[in-house]
């Protein structure tokens, strides 16, 4: 890995201060003469005397730096390739070349270049060495016009595997198990009572490569068609429940787990892997490959600066990483080599590992990419819900099969829906009929509060719930829909909190039939009049029972961007909950 010099050697590097050389080149005075007496003379002859001396002796002026801003677990590793280059003294110009690599996460330099996400310190550099793709690609569609070039140099490579505690990987491989993305799809809604095959954690999506890429190949395994959107959004909800900050934290859930249910598997790349297993021996992971093949983290070698001399000198710090020495360097630290291999003594098969490289899935499209970033942080962003249940007399009525009517199928729904959000949304509840507040058609049962808040000696989420199981319908009530709706709206825009998604939910079963009520044109025309684009508040509605006109409902949700949905089995409400939450990653209004 480059030449050796022996102490004796002319140019080998001098480690004393520059003042210390310069009191004994002094010394040297004469010597200096009968050597430029020597250099005339062959540049008489025709040779070119830097050929002669522009090698290593021939950059002992200012260096010519290179930094370089590398994904932190291959950092180590390229800092030692970096010092032997450096040791090489290679020249451009008459300037030394002097590379420097510093550890950063890929996220925080994307993130320098976007300005789309909180970064910390310094992410500038002459070259990037991402753990992926993924995020040169995030950058040029975020930021544009930035100077960013792909080399097409893959600098290593390391696989996403499977990662469980050796115990629960033991058992799996004695049952047969086989994985697959397919597999580790956990699309049942947390709370819903049914169990996943895994409890699948991985790294911030926003943060981590592997973690994005991961909700890619999930989302493959789900589908991209309208009727898949509801197994997504259960997908992603149940991820977002189990995401770690970074790899650190994320492996503390796997040794600290001593959880009943089903095994914990983290998605991480083979080198992360095999450095937990080098840090803690004691408790190694084992991994395994998912059978539909997986995505490779691929460290392309990007070049960030546009100063020509810089340029020159950066390609010779890429030629330098693309030789055998390199590459058994990189392999010696559990990363794969460009073209795959693998050093068996290092990813060492006890744990799991295999020596062929594994079959790669493409990357996903920037559209994808785009479209997946947008559902996470729309599903993460907290929630700011008033929901309108329906007190009418109609709600007594009986549904076939379940023992239940109307408005019991529907609360104990919405109380079961409590669990798809996060502890500080906040979510209140009003009732609606006619007339059931003096003269007013609702009436508040909950104050919108955070799910975590205490109210007395429980907290915000328990007194919902409670308060839901003693909603009852009123015997001769009628269905007061639209000055609810337009009451509701109007103390949502006046309290709108811009950090939340601030939404009304419609729990009914019938269309408006208040005589003394405002007409559907007026609450439409009220709502387009009083809209606040800073502060829009969207209408979802879950509407069910025979008899239906779903057209008002539907103008309502056209009027506030937000969604309609009907159904003739009200036991179907909890199905529902899924969907409407498909409004917040660009679902369309249901009919």
């Amino acid at each position: 890995m480059g030449r050796h010099r022996e102490n004796g050697d002319d140019d080998a590097y001098d480690p004393r201060p520059r003042s210390s050389r310069k009191r004994r080149n002094r010394g040297r005075g004469r010597a200096f003469v009968a050597l430029a007496g020597a250099v005339a003379i062959l540049l008489g002859l025709g040779v070119t005397g830097w050929f002669v001396f522009g090698g290593q002796d021939g950059c002992r002026g200012q260096e010519l730096p290179v930094g370089v801003a590398a994904s932190p677990e291959i950092a180590p590793v390229l800092t030692e390739l970096a010092g032997t280059f450096n040791g090489e003294k290679r020249v451009v110009d008459g300037r030394c070349v002097r590379v420097d690599v510093r550890g950063i996460d890929s996220a925080n330099v994307a993130y320098g270049i976007t300005g789309a996400g909180p970064t910390i310190g310094d992410t500038d550099s002459d070259v990037w060495i991402p753990d992926s793709n993924l995020w040169p690609r995030i950058a040029k569609r975020d930021a544009g016009s930035t100077t960013l070039t792909d080399t097409g140099t893959s600098v290593a490579r390391s696989p996403l595997v499977l990662t469980m505690p050796a115990e629960a990987a033991a058992d799996a491989e004695e049952a047969g198990e086989a994985f697959s993305w397919q597999t580790l799809v956990p699309t049942a809604a947390p709370g819903s009572g049914k169990t996943p095959a895994y409890r699948v954690r991985l790294v911030d999506p926003g943060r981590s490569a592997s973690g994005l890429a991961t909700l890619a190949l999930i989302s493959d395994a789900i589908g991209s068609d309208e009727a898949s959107k509801p197994k997504l959004i259960a997908a992603l909800q149940n991820l977002q429940q189990t995401v770690s900050i970074d790899e650190e934290s994320a492996f503390n859930t796997l040794s600290d787990s001593e959880e009943e249910g089903p095994d914990p598997v983290l998605v991480l790349s083979e080198q992360a892997a095999w450095r937990y297993n080098v840090e803690h021996a004691d408790a190694p992971v084992r991994v395994n490959y998912p059978e539909s093949g997986t995505y490779v983290l691929d460290y392309p070698y990007v070049v960030r600066s546009g100063d020509a001399l810089t340029l020159r000198a950066i390609e010779l710090f890429r030629e330098s990483l693309v030789t055998d020495e390199a590459h058994a360097a990189i392999r010696a630290e559990g990363f794969r080599s460009p073209d795959g291999g693998a050093d068996s003594g290092t990813l060492h098969p006890d744990a799991g590992f295999q020596a062929e490289a594994p079959d790669s899935l493409p990357a996903p499209s920037d559209t994808a990419l785009g479209s997946l970033t947008s559902s996470w942080n729309q599903l993460k962003l907290s929630t700011r819900l008033l929901t309108l249940v329906d007190v009418s007399g109609s709600m007594a009525e009986p549904v076939p099969g379940t023992g239940l009517n109307r408005m019991e199928v529907t609360t104990k729904a919405a109380a079961q829906g409590l669990s798809l959000f996060q502890p500080d949304s906040e979510i209140g509840v009003w009732e609606f009929s006619v007339r059931i507040n003096n003269d007013l058609d609702y009436r508040e049962t909950v104050p919108i509060r955070p799910l975590s808040a205490e109210v007395g000696e429980q907290t915000q989420k328990e007194a919902l719930a409670k308060a839901l199981d003693r909603i009852t319908p009123e015997p001769d009530g009628d269905t007061g829909l639209y000055d609810s709706i337009l009451a509701a709206h109007r103390e949502m825009s006046r309290t709108y909190k811009p950090d939340r998604v601030n939404t009304i939910l419609v729990l009914s079963d019938g269309n408006n039939d208040d005589d003394n009520s405002i007409s559907l044109n007026e609450l439409l025309s009220t709502l387009e009049a009083e809209f606040m684009e800073d502060r829009p508040v969207a209408v979802v509605s879950i509407s069910f029972g025979p008899g239906l006109d779903p057209k008002p409902l539907q103008k309502i949700a056209a009027a506030t961007n937000g969604a309609a949905y009907f159904t003739n089995d009200p036991t179907e409400i909890g199905d529902i909950f899924l969907q409407s939450f498909a409004l917040r990653i660009g679902g369309e209004e249901t009919p």
